[in-house]
């Protein structure tokens, strides 16, 4: 029986696989597409207005 701790792990374990397709996405995107991706972000993650403009998403 999994208890709390494994499902956070396995949630970060998948919000970091996610974060490295958006990465890799983010690097080739045009502008309505890193608006997107940005907004997958937010939904995605606390903290994302970090990320986001680390990845240079941000307006």
């Amino acid at each position: 029986m999994r208890n709390e701790r494994h499902r956070e792990l396995a949630r970060r374990r998948t919000r970091k696989k996610k974060m490295e397709l958006i990465k890799k996405r983010a690097a080739k995107a045009s502008a309505s597409e890193k608006q997107v991706l940005a907004d997958k972000i937010r939904r995605m993650t606390p903290g994302a207005e970090e990320l986001i403009k680390s990845l240079g998403l941000s307006k």
